[in-house]
C-alpha cells in the first residue's frame, strides 16, 4: 500500500496524527475504498509510530460497531502515548544496532497441540468429542485451530486436514467470497452471525458464527426446512446475498477510472450503479454560486420533475441541498417519510416511493448529489446505507475530474475560439474557406493558427505552427498572429513581415520555434508573392485540375536565427486556380511517409477540387475529423480565385 492511498494508516503515517473513524457511515464518507471492501459497523483508530525525525510505521486498533462513536479524551490520551513510546524504543534500538524481532501473535488462540496440558482441558476436548454438532475454533487470521469429530464428518474434511488451515480453502465448496466475507462480517463487527451453505450434491449445512477478541467460535448443523436447488449463479428475481459484489466494485471502479466528461458519470451511474441497487430513476445535482444545478438525470417520465432542482438556492430546506450542504446522506423510505421531514419542501410527487440522497464529496468537499429513486417504499438496512455511501465516495472522485474536465474544455476552446478567426473577411478577387481540428491529446488545443488580412486593395494569407499544443503555445501563437496583422498593416513586404516576426518571437526569449508561411495575395495581377519559414509547401490546383506542389524558397522556423533571411517566390493564379495552405497534422501521422501522405492529398485535392470550396474543406479534412484520436491539431485555409 502506498503512502498516498486515502485510507486511514496512510492519512496517520502522512499527516503525523492520530486518524478517528467512530463508525460504517463515516467511513464511507470519509473512505469509501476501504468502506467497500469492509462493510462491517466496525470503528477504526490509526496512529504513525514515529519521533521528530522518522517515521517508523503505524498501528491501528478496531472496535466493534457497538462502541461509542467518539474517543474519549483519556482513551485518546493513551493511544498516543503508547505509540510514542513504542517510537521511543524503536529510536533507541536502532540506535544501539539492535534487531528488533517480529511480536508473537499475543490475541491468536492456542492450537490444538497446545490446549491438553492440563486435565481440565482434556476433558474440554473430550466433552466437544461428544456433542452431535460440529465445533470448530477459528483465529484472527481464519485459521482452523480446533475441530471436533461431528465438524469433519459434517465438512466432509479430516481433522488433520483442517487444522491450520483456513476453513474456505480446505473445504472447496466453501471457497467462496460470500462465506470469507460473513467471517470478516462477525470479526470486525464482534457480532454473531449465520449463514447457510451447500454441501454438494443437496445437503444443506447451517454455520453460526460467535466471535470474540481472540477469534470466532463456529457451529455447524444440517440446515432444516431447506429446499433451495444447487445452482452456480443466483436467479434473476432473487435478491443477491451481498449489495454489490467484489466483481462489481472492480467493474465499476475501471469504468469510473475512464469517464472523462460529466454525462460519462451519469451514464455510469445509470448503467451500473442504479441497476444493481435497484433503483428505478437517478438524478446527478451539482452546486454553483449558491444554487442547485443537474448536471444529469435517467429514469423520470417527466422532466419537468427534475427542472425544479435546477437553480433552487442552497438555503432553501430540501433533502438535495441540506445533503450538499452537510455532508450527510439522507435515506426516506417512503413519500409519507418525506413529507413529515420536510413538511415545507414545495415539490410535486415525482412517481417514486423512496429515495437516497447521497453527498457526492471528493478532496474533503462536496461536489455534487446523486438521488435515487424507488417506485416502491424501501428499507435501508446498515450495511445497504454503508455501500450506497461508498459507492457515492467513488463517484465523486470521478465526478470532480469530470468537472474539472468539462471545464478545462469550455476553457480550452473559448481561448482557441478567440485567438483564432471566427469569420474569414471578404477578398477581392477569391473565395476562402478554412477548418480547424484539435488534437485529441493534452488540453485540445493547440498553436496552429491561420488568418486572412486586407490590405490596401491587396490581402495576405498566412497560416502557421507553434509547437505544442497547451496554453502556452496557443499564447504564442496568438503573439505572432497579432505581429503578422501589425506588420502587413504598416506595408512591410512579405520577407519584411518574416524576418520581423521571427525577431518578435527571439526577443520574447521563448523556447518554442513556429513554422510559418506568409502570402501577399495580388488579384489585379492574378499572382501571390510568398515567404516560408519552415512550414509545409502548399499545394496549387490549376483550373485545368493538376496539382502540384510548390517549391518556394524559404529560411529556418521563426526563433531560432535572428540574422536569418526569409526569400520570396512569386506564384501565378489564373481565375480558377486553388492553393491548399495546411499544416503538418494534416499530412504527417505515426508510420506514414511524408511524401506518400502529400501525394495522397493532392490526389484528394485534384479529384475534388471543383466542389464548393466549403464542401472541399470538409472533404480534405474528412478522415481525420473522424478519427479516435489525434496527435497533433490540424489547420486548413483554402484559397479560389476568381480574378480581379
Amino acid at each position: 500500500m502506498t503512502l498516498n492511498a486515502r485510507v486511514p494508516v496512510a492519512d496517520a503515517v502522512r499527516e503525523r496524527r492520530l486518524i478517528w473513524v467512530g463508525g460504517a457511515e463515516e467511513m464511507a464518507r470519509r473512505y469509501p475504498r476501504v468502506a467497500v471492501v469492509l462493510p462491517y459497523p466496525f470503528a477504526m483508530a490509526a496512529l504513525p509510530v514515529a519521533t521528530d525525525s522518522t517515521v517508523y510505521g503505524a498501528v491501528f486498533l478496531t472496535w466493534p460497531g457497538t462502541r461509542p462513536p467518539e474517543l474519549s479524551d483519556g482513551e485518546r490520551e493513551h493511544l498516543v502515548s503508547a505509540c510514542e513510546r513504542l517510537a521511543v524504543r524503536l529510536e533507541r534500538a536502532a540506535a544501539a544496532q539492535l534487531p528488533v524481532h517480529p511480536e508473537p501473535d499475543l490475541l491468536a488462540a492456542p492450537t490444538i497441540g497446545g490446549v491438553a496440558g492440563t486435565l481440565g482441558a482434556l476433558e474440554a476436548v473430550r466433552m466437544a468429542a461428544r456433542l452431535p454438532y460440529g465445533l470448530c475454533s477459528l483465529d484472527l487470521h481464519g485459521r482452523v485451530g480446533f475441530a471436533n469429530a461431528a465438524a469433519a464428518e459434517l465438512l466432509g474434511v479430516a481433522v488433520d486436514e483442517l487444522l491450520g488451515t483456513h476453513l474456505w480453502t480446505a473445504v472447496p465448496w466453501l471457497n467462496d467470497p460470500v462465506y470469507e466475507d460473513r467471517y470478516r462480517a462477525a470479526l470486525m463487527g464482534q457480532q454473531t452471525t449465520s449463514f447457510v451453505a451447500l454441501r454438494p450434491p443437496g445437503e444443506w449445512l447451517s454455520f453460526r458464527l460467535y466471535p470474540s477478541r481472540t477469534g470466532l467460535s463456529v457451529r455447524i448443523t444440517r440446515a432444516r426446512g431447506v429446499s433451495r436447488p444447487a445452482r452456480t449463479a443466483p436467479s434473476a428475481d432473487e435478491t443477491p446475498t451481498r449489495l454489490v459484489t467484489i466483481q462489481q466494485v472492480v467493474s465499476l471502479t475501471g469504468a469510473l477510472a475512464e469517464a472523462v466528461g460529466v454525462r460519462d458519470v451519469v451514464d455510469l451511474v445509470a448503467n451500473e450503479i442504479a441497476p444493481t441497487v435497484g433503483s428505478q430513476a437517478l438524478v446527478v445535482l451539482g452546486s454553483r454560486a449558491g444554487r442547485l444545478h443537474v448536471l444529469g438525470h435517467r429514469g423520470y417520465p417527466d422532466p419537468r420533475v427534475v427542472e425544479q432542482f435546477d437553480g433552487m438556492p442552497l438555503t432553501e430546506r430540501t433533502p438535495g441541498t441540506q445533503v450538499l450542504r452537510t455532508g450527510v446522506p439522507a435515506f426516506l423510505e417512503s413519500w409519507e417519510q418525506l413529507q413529515r421531514l420536510y413538511p415545507a419542501r414545495r415539490a410535486t410527487p415525482d412517481g417514486f416511493a423512496a429515495w437516497a440522497f447521497l453527498p457526492l464529496i471528493a478532496s474533503g468537499r462536496p461536489v455534487g448529489t446523486c438521488v435515487l429513486a424507488y417506485a416502491e417504499p424501501h428499507t435501508f438496512a446498515t450495511d445497504e446505507r454503508a455501500v450506497l455511501t461508498s459507492l457515492a465516495g467513488l463517484v465523486a472522485q470521478a465526478l470532480e475530474r469530470a468537472l474539472l474536465y468539462d471545464a478545462k474544455h469550455r476553457l480550452a476552446h473559448g481561448l482557441q475560439e478567440a485567438l483564432l478567426p471566427r469569420s474569414l473577411p471578404a477578398l477581392p478577387g477569391f473565395e476562402t474557406a478554412a477548418r480547424y481540428l484539435p488534437a485529441t491529446r493534452g488540453m485540445d488545443i493547440g498553436g496552429d493558427f491561420y488568418d486572412l488580412v486586407p490590405s490596401r486593395g491587396t490581402a495576405a494569407a498566412v497560416i502557421g505552427d507553434v509547437q505544442g499544443h497547451n496554453v502556452t503555445a496557443a499564447g504564442l501563437m496568438g503573439q505572432i498572429r497579432t505581429a503578422v496583422r501589425a506588420y502587413t498593416a504598416v506595408g512591410q513586404a512579405p520577407e519584411e513581415v518574416m524576418r520581423s516576426t521571427n525577431r518578435l518571437l527571439i526577443e520574447l526569449g521563448t523556447e518554442l520555434f513556429a513554422s510559418c508561411l506568409y502570402l501577399r495575395l495580388d488579384p489585379a495581377r492574378e499572382c501571390a508573392v510568398m515567404s516560408r519559414a519552415g512550414h509545409p509547401p502548399p499545394l496549387l490546383r490549376r483550373p485545368d485540375g493538376r496539382v502540384r506542389v510548390l517549391d518556394l524558397a524559404g529560411g529556418p522556423l521563426l526563433g531560432i536565427d535572428a540574422s536569418a533571411a526569409y526569400p520570396t517566390t512569386r506564384v501565378g493564379l489564373p481565375p480558377g486556380s486553388l492553393l491548399a495552405l495546411y499544416t503538418d497534422g494534416l499530412v504527417e501521422s505515426p508510420g506514414v511517409d511524408f511524401e506518400e501522405a502529400l501525394a495522397g492529398l493532392g490526389r484528394h485535392l485534384g479529384e475534388a477540387g471543383d466542389l464548393p470550396l466549403e464542401e472541399l474543406a470538409d472533404a480534405l479534412v474528412r478522415h481525420e475529423a473522424d478519427a479516435e484520436e489525434r496527435l497533433d491539431d490540424i489547420a486548413l485555409l483554402l484559397l479560389r480565385a476568381r480574378g480581379a
